[in-house]
């Protein structure tokens, strides 16, 4: 007889303003409501994706995109939620500096939450986070592309994807452990497929041991592959993050993974800054659409057919950062001496750094601008 075993991973939980009470309090009816929070507390263990640092001093680094923050406080809400693991392997987790990193882990440790995925360097940032439950090993390993929050040999940080060890990390993981999950923290936002360098990467973790890869950064529920004897979620939403009013915000799923390592999803709805079990009409559309997209990337070709197309939809939003690249604004650059490139102000040099660095970022230009030649007429190759 198999004992029983229920693993529950949850994506994003960020506190903010407009729940920040509730957090504080530790109200998790009111913030899930009791039905999840019933199914969340019959699970022999939970992990979230926590990105956020737990902080009550603000000190913002220099980075593109938002800053995040919440308080020390709404820890209570997080642990009374379930949450036995968290991975800080993601882009925000630095938001607040080496202090505001210090505060999370600190404050996790007082609360009896492990943790995941950052270190004082990017070697402590790598090491995986092993339990039992029912004399199993399972070990969870979790990275993220190269953003502002990434650990280096010398600073602390988030562990960063990095194809030259990332893979064998996994591979030593995988002799002692009898299921190994990766959380890898990329993927564009709002996109439902993978890139076709996301695939690789994903893949690649499955060849070397992981039984199951969940990408999660995307804030919407993308889609499943089952490759080489593993599965690859690609996107599952948020779990509770009240910053937008986008459609993509609005559903979640949690995955669950039973005694027979069999992968089950089970959807989440916002409902303003809470979140519920969503009710059976759109559950059901949920899983549909989830399951059709899934079908979808089993053709040939049809991911970087997507991809492509995608690509093509974001081109301008792109390249505006570089339409410096003119005729009037080179010579009004020379005749001021240079002093325009010289001085190029501090939200653009981040958002460009970002572009390059970053893997979807990058990716997704170099896309963008071979797709745009070959509509001109060329070609990708060009």
């Amino acid at each position: 007889m198999v004992k029983g075993m229920r693993i529950i991973i949850g994506a994003d939980i960020v506190p903010t303003s407009s729940n920040f009470d509730l957090f504080a309090a530790g109200d998790v009816n009111a913030l899930i409501g009791e039905r999840l929070a019933e199914m969340l507390g019959g699970a022999d263990y939970r992990i979230f994706n926590l990105e956020v640092p737990l902080t009550d001093r603000e000190n913002p680094i220099a980075k593109n995109g938002p800053k995040l923050i919440a308080p020390t406080k709404t820890v209570k809400g997080i642990k009374n939620i379930g949450a036995d693991l968290v991975t800080v392997a993601n882009n925000h987790i630095m938001d607040q500096g080496s202090e505001g990193l210090s505060s999370t882990l600190k404050i996790l440790g007082e609360n009896r939450i492990g943790y995941v995925g950052a270190g004082d360097n990017a070697e402590q940032a790598s090491k995986p986070y092993i339990f039992d439950i029912n004399d199993k090993k399972i070990g969870v390993y979790a990275c993220v592309e190269h953003e502002f929050s990434v650990a280096t040999e010398s600073r602390c940080g988030a562990n960063p994807i990095d194809p030259l060890f990332s893979y064998d990390h996994v591979s030593d993981m995988k002799k002692d452990c009898d299921y190994v999950i990766v959380l890898y923290h990329g993927g564009k936002e709002h996109y439902r497929y993978p890139s076709p360098e996301l695939q690789r990467y994903c893949r690649r973790f499955i060849d070397k041991g992981a039984d199951l890869v969940v990408c999660q950064h995307s804030h919407c529920i993308g889609c499943e592959e089952k490759y080489g004897g593993g599965t690859i979620v690609y996107g599952q939403g948020n779990f509770l993050f009240d910053d937008s009013d986008s459609k993509f915000w609005q559903t979640g799923l949690l995955i669950e993974i039973d005694e027979r390592y069999e992968v089950n999803y089970i959807p989440l709805e916002k409902c303003g800054s809470r979140v519920r079990l969503a009710e059976k009409e759109l559950a059901e559309e949920i899983l549909a659409k989830f399951a059709k997209r899934s079908k979808e990337i089993e053709t040939d070709g049809a991911v970087e057919s997507k991809y492509r197309e995608f690509a093509e939809s974001m081109y301008s939003n792109y390249v505006n950062l570089l339409f410096a690249d003119n005729t009037v604004f080179r010579a009004l650059n020379k005749l001021l001496g240079h002093r325009l490139t010289k001085n190029i102000p501090e939200r653009k040099r981040l958002r460009l750094i970002n572009y390059i660095e970053c893997e979807s970022n990058r990716e997704l230009l170099l896309k963008g601008l071979k797709t745009h030649k070959a509509k001109e007429g060329g070609t990708e190759n060009d």
